[in-house]
């Protein structure tokens, strides 16, 4: 089963979830404000995509974020750390195939190579 996984009023994840449905895609959700992040994940979406994809540092999280914070960012270790105390700075949806793979955003074109 493909997860996807992000905050439901985003528009991204709107978009994304929409196209899953409109393709007969089945998937779970999983809710970071409600469920939090899996940490477990996380680490595994760092690794596979690297610190740099997984944070949003172009959103309004990132940039309401103090000064000190956003420069303490420089590796996957500091930017878990932020993730986890801040989980609206992971760009969404972060979607794990049934593959085990990941993909971080969306791109139709991309999902439906993948389909």
């Amino acid at each position: 089963m493909i997860t996807v996984h992000g905050i439901p009023n985003c528009d991204t994840v709107k978009k994304a979830r929409a196209w899953l449905k409109e393709h007969g895609v089945e998937h779970d959700f999983h809710d970071f404000k409600k469920q939090g992040v899996p940490e477990a994940d996380l680490d595994r979406w760092l690794a596979a995509a690297g610190w740099e994809t997984v944070v949003n540092r172009k959103g309004t999280t990132w940039r309401q974020l103090d000064e000190a914070t956003r420069t303490s960012v420089k590796d996957a270790a500091s930017a878990r750390a932020v993730a986890l105390a801040n989980p609206s700075v992971i760009k969404r949806p972060v979607v794990q195939w049934t593959d085990g793979s990941i993909t971080v955003g969306f791109d139709a074109t991309a999902w439906q190579q993948r389909l």
